[in-house]
């Protein structure tokens, strides 16, 4: 009995156990079938719930888009820097009154002086390309981008959890949980960088899944292709470390998406690190799987250097060019640094980019002494607690005011996840790295190898001011993780009806209760006006208020 694509995820393909003639093991189809690349099958109306599901997360995002009409937290600084980008080029200072009349639609506060900034300037890019379809003065404007952004993230989480699990039912899960979390909606609704960097790293993962089933396939042409000329094998010196693969665009495109990442924030270095181990080791592994015997040599001199080209290569001339604008201006902040400092820096660079390598220095230091104390700041062992989630906006109405029925209301924007998602992520990512372990399973060791990179390297700076949002960074792979454990508690189609009828009542009572605590958080995510004691019951815990 074929397990069904639409309900259960497949485990791991297993090497085909059936005995088979030396010529036809070296078969295309008896090759994909070793390397776990035959074509599954895709339900005739499986598309139907990821689409509902992608529809609700733009519902969710988009909805009253611009409410709070106001700079909401770091907004004073990425929605006038995108507004900076789009009419000058770069970053200009503003004054310390701006964020009225910006809000009123006036930018008459900005200076002509450069602005310091020390992220690079894709994220403000893109919150500048909403600007360029709804004004740049108005809170749609600078949010669109985001909310536009987030939810197609939504979709590349579903084409990941399809490209891993080859289940509709996972993949659907896996966009549903992200779309109603709140650390996701949240960032999604204001203009923000952290849901940009999300959305490259997360393209950048799934243009590599794409690329190992790309690659994969071609290695199983090219050595049936070979074994057919020479009379149904291979020979000896043919498979002592296979063929090349030739030109793999999706490796090329997860390299532009990784330059992306790291022109929005520089800590999608650590994530892009793992990401080049990852695709290395599974060609290596694919080459094992096909009967190459010097698999680990020709992994690393046939792949490897050629990974490291497209990833590092593309992704670092992909992030010099974001920085076009600065390179075009005569008055960006550092811009003829090394005009003025001859001599000095990395001379061998030409000089734009000895100014252009001095200003990353300079915000290096920034970022590596950032220890400047702030309310809601959040070390990262509270991060999977939700020990200490991020006020975004609180303001409190009287009876008749804003629509407040009551005496007092409140009107709250407070960055927190879901708690039975998040809380659930804890169990999760122990599981995944037991089946990573004990069953070998690479779908959870990739996935949990991209959390442990994103999540990990925070502990190592703990006099650093960090923030419960820097987790969604990580997110989607412990959506990803979770996902998977709920469609393998839904069992499999070969088990009996009693186990199969208590995994789906588990896994509906686990999404339905996620609903219903999503719609409980929902006033709070989006600033809705609702009675203080409303807004009360949902503080769990005094660290959240």
């Amino acid at each position: 009995m074929t397990p069904n694509p639409a309900s259960k995820p497949t485990r791991p393909a297993k090497p085909n156990t059936a005995v088979l003639t030396l010529a036809e093991s070296f078969t295309e189809a008896a090759l994909r079938a070793r390397l776990a690349v035959t074509r599954a099958p895709f339900p005739r109306h499986g598309w139907i719930a990821p689409l509902l599901v992608l529809l609700l997360a733009g519902l969710l995002r988009f909805v009253n888009l611009a409410n709070p009409n106001a700079i909401v937290f770091d907004e004073t600084y990425y929605a006038k820097d995108a507004y900076s980008l789009l009419h000058f080029g770069y970053e200009r200072n503003w004054s310390e009154d701006a964020n009225a009349t910006f809000v009123a639609g006036n930018p008459s506060g900005i200076l002509e002086t450069p602005g310091y900034v020390v992220h690079p300037p894709v994220g403000k890019w893109m919150i500048a390309f909403g600007m360029t379809i709804f004004g740049d003065d108005n809170p749609l404007g600078w949010r669109f981008a985001a909310a536009l952004t987030g939810t197609l993230s939504i979709g590349l989480v579903m084409l990941a959890g399809w490209l891993l699990f080859r289940s509709v039912t996972v993949a659907t899960l896996a966009g549903l949980l992200l779309s109603i979390d709140g650390l996701h909606l949240v960032q999604s609704r204001f203009a923000l960088l952290d849901i940009f960097l999300m959305f490259w790293l997360l393209a950048t993962f799934v243009s590599l899944l794409l690329d190992r089933v790309q690659a994969r396939r071609r290695l199983a042409a090219r050595i049936a292709a070979h074994a057919r000329h020479n009379g149904g094998t291979p020979q000896d010196s043919f498979m002592l470390y296979g063929p090349m693969l030739g030109f793999r665009y999706w490796r090329l495109i997860a390299g532009i998406c990784a330059g992306l990442a790291v022109g929005v924030k520089w800590n999608a270095l650590f994530f892009i690190a793992v990401f080049g181990l990852i695709t290395v080791a599974w060609d290596a592994n694919a080459r094992r799987v096909a009967g190459i015997r010097r698999w680990y040599v020709a992994g690393f001199l046939r792949d490897g250097v050629l990974a490291f080209l497209a990833l590092i290569g593309t992704g670092l001339l992909t992030y010099v060019m974001t920085w076009t604008g600065w390179f075009l201006s005569d008055s960006a902040y550092d811009r003829n640094w090394a005009a003025d400092h001859p001599g000095e820096g990395v001379t061998w660079l030409p000089e734009s980019l000895r100014s252009l390598w001095e200003y990353h220095r300079s915000a290096y230091t920034f970022h590596s002494g950032l220890s400047s104390p702030h309310t809601y700041e959040s070390p990262a062992w509270q991060w999977l607690l939700l020990g200490r989630p991020t006020s975004y906006y609180y303001e409190s109405s009287e009876l008749g005011v804003n629509g407040c029925p009551v005496d007092s209301c409140s009107e709250a924007v407070l960055n927190i996840g879901n708690p039975l998602i998040w809380w659930s992520f804890i169990i999760v990512a122990g599981l995944s790295l037991l089946l990573a372990v004990l069953r070998r399973d690479w779908r959870f060791a990739a996935l949990f190898a991209v959390f442990a990179v994103g999540y990990f390297p925070w502990f190592a700076y703990p006099e650093r001011t960090m923030f419960f949002f820097y987790a969604l960074s990580f997110e989607p792979y412990l959506i990803l993780m979770l996902a998977g454990i709920l469609g393998l508690a839904l069992g499999r189609s070969e088990d009996s009806v009693r186990r199969k009828r208590l995994g789906l009542i588990l896994v509906g009572a686990f999404v339905v209760f996620s609903l219903l605590v999503s719609i409980f958080y929902w006033p709070i995510w989006t600033a809705q006006t609702i009675p203080y004691a409303d807004w009360r019951a949902r503080m769990w815990f005094e660290a959240w208020i």
